[in-house]
C-alpha cells in the first residue's frame, strides 16, 4: 500500500496550500524530533555515529550539471542501498506537542516525510525522518551514521518518478544546540535531509542529538 493510501488521502488533497516558513520549522525542531523520545538505546552496541571527516561541505556541487527540480509528488518509498534501507514512507506533520511526528514505533521499517516542507525532488529542502531503534532492536535508520559522502538515497514518488540524491555530508548535532537554519534552509536547489536520533543516550533523557544526512538531487529516473 502506498503512503497516500495509508494516510487515506489523495496526492491532490495532501499537497500543502501554504508551507510553514523555515524559521518557524527550525524553532519547532530545535530540541530534536519526536522520534528522539522514542529511541530505546538499550543495546550492547549503539548505532554508528558519523565520522568527523563526513561533515557537510558548504560549497555547491562544483559546477556539476544537476537535474531540474521536479513538481510536487508524495514520496512513497525510500531506499539507501549502502545501509540496506528499503522502507515505505508515510506523511507526517506536527503532533499535539509541536514536534515533528514520527512513524509508529511498533513497525521498525517505516520512514516519515515531513509535509511542512517540500516533497523530495522539488526545489527546496525535503525532510525524511525515521526511528533509530525501538524496544525490539534496530529500526529503519539505525545505520544512518555509517553513511559516507557519495552514497545515494533514492526516493520513489507516487508520480512514478524516483528522485536520486547523493550524500554530501553526515553529521550529528546536539539537540540543545541544533543548527536549524543550516540544516533546513533552502539552497535554491532540490535537497534532502534524512534524520534520526543519535549521539549519547541516557534512560532519563533518551538520545541527546540528531544524526543528519545532507544530500542533493543528482538524478531522476
Amino acid at each position: 500500500m502506498s503512503a497516500s493510501e495509508l494516510a487515506g488521502l489523495t496526492e491532490e488533497e495532501e499537497q500543502p496550500k501554504k508551507r510553514a516558513p523555515w524559521g518557524v520549522i527550525a524553532l519547532v525542531l530545535l530540541t530534536g524530533l519526536a522520534l528522539i523520545r522514542n529511541g530505546s538505546g538499550e543495546f550492547d552496541v549503539g548505532p554508528p555515529q558519523p565520522a568527523s571527516a563526513a561533515a557537510a561541505d558548504s560549497r555547491s556541487a562544483h559546477g556539476a550539471l544537476l537535474p531540474d527540480p521536479l513538481p510536487y509528488s508524495v514520496p512513497d518509498r525510500v531506499r539507501i542501498p549502502s545501509i540496506r534501507v528499503d522502507a515505505p514512507v508515510l506523511p507526517v506533520g506536527l503532533d499535539a506537542d509541536g514536534w515533528v511526528g514520527a512513524p509508529p514505533p511498533e513497525d521498525p521499517n517505516l520512514a516519515g516525510w515531513f509535509t511542512g516542507a517540500v516533497s523530495p525532488g522539488e526545489k527546496g529542502t525535503a525532510v525524511v525522518v525515521g526511528h533509530v531503534d525501538n524496544k525490539q532492536g534496530p529500526a529503519v535508520f539505525y545505520g544512518l551514521g555509517a553513511l559516507k559522502k557519495g552514497n545515494r538515497v533514492e526516493v520513489a514518488r507516487t508520480d512514478a518518478k524516483t528522485a536520486v540524491f547523493e550524500i554530501y555530508g553526515i553529521e550529528v548535532f546536539e539537540k540543545n544546540n541544533f543548527p536549524g537554519d543550516r540544516v533546513y534552509a533552502s539552497k535554491g536547489t532540490p535537497e534532502l535531509r534524512v534524520i534520526t536520533c543519535g549521539g549519547g543516550f541516557s534512560k532519563q533523557n533518551g538520545y541527546d542529538g540528531n544524526v543528519v544526512a545532507f544530500a542533493r538531487l543528482v538524478g531522476v529516473r
